[in-house]
This record gives structure tokens, C-alpha cells and sequence, in this order.
């Protein structure tokens, strides 16, 4: 059975809450921005509001390019802006598409002013990219790849344009609920557990992925503060979303989601002002956790954020460190 503990009074209330707008077309006046999953939902919904907001680009990072072409067009006749938006392939199921899009960004931008990963997969079946179990892969290791290689360029930006980037990950809380799931791979590698057929339950691995995802940013985070780097690192999360990433679920999942979606789920465009929010923040936004235009970091529980958290974060991270290190040798060596 579901764990419908999270459906609070104040969980419902904060879904029904009109969020504000917290950058203005001055703030995104000249700026560059990278949103990956862009082509749909809650990816979509963002791009479409950096675009409305006078950005000078918004890079539109997607699997699926045909998709995203048609996402564009959309966003072009909603803002009736042209020549804003633009899409670059990006596969997080591969590593060579990580870097080749890195490599683009790194040379054809003059500057990143935000990286937003959304892009996100939800499945509840055993499938495999290269070397990984697909949901790790995509939703934690290679995202976190994307912003070790992009990070140089985020810091570069600020320091050129006396600005302050943001690198900001798209979470979920529902990596809270996985706590026993969690267990079953703590003892030895965690990635060899969460790699190893049949250890741990499928129906749970995208919460289980975004705990993954969780536990990594909060320790690269600490790793690179803003005294270091000029760049503030956070983690949102943007509540229940009209989004599609059930589609790949069981029927169960789909019909389920799809009642919350229908009773309580923000839309794409509300929620992605939960992520500009994010976007805004100062260094007090380092390293938190962000959700409903808010920080909430005090709501982590101590297991994933506290002391016991931290020293879960510092074991995975040097397992983490060793595959980003496979996939593109010497990325973390250039970071300062």
C-alpha cells in the first residue's frame, strides 16, 4: 500500500497556493540559461517562463529532439518571442552524450548563468544504460556529472559578469519514504547494491534515485561552497506537478498519480516558480533544500541531512567520485 503519510493539511495547502514570481525580466535581462527535460512538464513549464522573461537564451536540453522542436514552437507562439529558445540534444543515459553536451555548452556559451536539472525518468521495471541501472543513471549520476562539467563554466560566468550562477537539482521529498529501501544497499557498495537485480524493490526506485540524488548534492554542495566557486548549489523540490514522469509506471502507478494529479497537483507553470525561486536565492540558499518559494531545509530528516546524513553523503559521494571520474577522467581535478 501507498505511503500517503506526506498528504498533509499543509501539504495540501501549499499546493493550492499561489506561488510568486521571483525574478523580474531586468534580473534575466543578457543571461543564459540551461534547463534539461525541457520538452515537457515541469521542464517545459520553466523554459517557457525564462523565455517570457527576456532572457538573452534559454538552452532547452532534450532526449527526444523532435519533441523538443515542438515544445520550442509552443513556447515561441505562447511568448511571442523567436530566437530565445533553442534545443541540444542531451541523453543522461549515456555517458559520451553528458560530455558531448558539456563540451558544446562549454564552447559555444559565453556564459551560464543557471543549469536547472530536471530531466528526470520514473520506472518500475529493470532496464539498463551501459553501466548502471537506468533510474541511478540518469537521475543521479549522470545529472551529477553534467553539473561537476559545467560547474567551471558557471564559476568563470560569475566572476566575468559579477553575478551569482545557481546550479539547481530537482528533487523530491518522496526520497523521505525510502528509508528501509535505502538499507538494503548501505552495507558494502551502495551502487553495486542498487546495481544488483532483485536487491531492491523497482516500484520504489525513483524515490530511491532521488534519495541517491539527494545525498550526493548535499555533500557536493558542501564541497564547493560559494566561497570557493561564486555559485549557489541547492535542491528543489516542486511539489506534486501535472508532469509526466508516471507515464512509464505500472497501470497501478499511473492510475494513482493520476488521482493526485487531478486533486491536488500544481501545474508545469506554477511549479517552475518554485524553481525560480530557487534561482534567486543568495549563499543562504547553498546547500539547502528548497520547496513552495521557501526554504525548508529544517523539513531534511536528520538521516539523509544531519550529522548521521553527512557521513551517509561522505560514503556515497567517494563512490559517486570514482564513477564520474570513469566516465570523464580528471572532471573533478579542475574543479577549485
Amino acid at each position: 500500500m501507498a505511503d500517503l503519510s506526506w498528504l498533509t493539511r499543509e501539504f495540501i495547502a501549499d499546493q493550492r497556493r499561489d506561488l510568486p514570481i521571483a525574478l523580474t525580466p531586468a534580473d534575466c535581462q543578457g543571461k543564459t540559461y540551461i534547463v534539461t527535460g525541457a520538452n515537457i512538464g515541469l521542464g517545459k513549464g520553466l523554459a517557457e517562463w525564462l523565455v517570457r522573461l527576456g532572457s538573452a537564451r534559454v538552452i532547452m536540453a532534450v532526449r527526444n529532439t523532435a519533441s523538443g522542436e515542438n515544445a520550442k514552437r509552443e513556447i515561441e507562439k505562447a511568448t511571442g518571442k523567436k530566437g530565445v529558445a533553442s534545443v541540444w540534444e542531451l541523453d543522461l543515459g549515456k555517458w559520451e552524450s553528458v560530455k558531448a553536451f558539456a563540451k558544446r555548452a562549454n564552447e559555444e556559451l559565453d556564459r551560464i548563468d543557471s543549469l536547472i536539472e530536471n530531466a528526470a525518468i520514473g520506472l518500475e521495471r529493470w532496464t539498463w544504460a551501459e553501466d548502471h541501472e537506468t533510474c541511478i543513471k540518469v537521475n543521479a549520476l549522470s545529472t551529477m556529472l553534467l553539473g561537476v562539467l559545467l560547474l567551471p563554466k558557471m564559476i568563470d560566468t560569475g566572476k566575468r559578469f559579477g553575478t551569482v550562477p545557481h546550479l539547481v537539482f530537482v528533487g523530491s521529498n518522496a526520497a523521505w519514504l525510502v528509508k528501509n529501501e535505502f538499507a538494503k544497499v548501505q552495507d558494502g557498495s551502495v551502487l553495486k547494491g542498487l546495481d544488483t537485480q532483485g536487491k531492491t524493490n523497482m516500484d520504489l526506485r525513483y524515490p530511491l534515485s532521488k534519495l541517491i540524488q539527494m545525498l550526493a548534492v548535499f555533500r557536493f554542495a558542501r564541497l564547493f561552497p560559494p566561497s570557493r566557486t561564486g555559485v549557489v548549489i541547492n535542491l528543489l523540490s516542486p511539489g506534486l506537478v501535472k508532469s509526466g514522469i508516471s507515464r512509464h509506471g505500472k497501470f497501478v502507478t499511473r492510475a494513482f498519480m493520476g488521482t493526485l494529479n487531478f486533486l491536488f497537483a500544481r501545474t508545469p507553470e506554477m511549479a517552475a516558480r518554485s524553481i525560480i525561486h530557487a534561482m534567486q536565492l543568495g549563499e543562504e540558499g547553498h546547500g539547502a533544500y528548497v520547496s513552495d518559494c521557501k526554504i525548508k531545509s529544517h523539513e531534511v530528516p536528520d538521516w539523509i541531512g544531519g550529522p548521521e546524513g553527512e557521513k551517509t553523503q561522505d560514503k556515497l559521494w567517494d563512490e559517486i567520485a570514482q564513477e564520474l571520474e570513469k566516465a570523464a577522467p580528471g572532471c573533478l581535478e579542475k574543479l577549485p
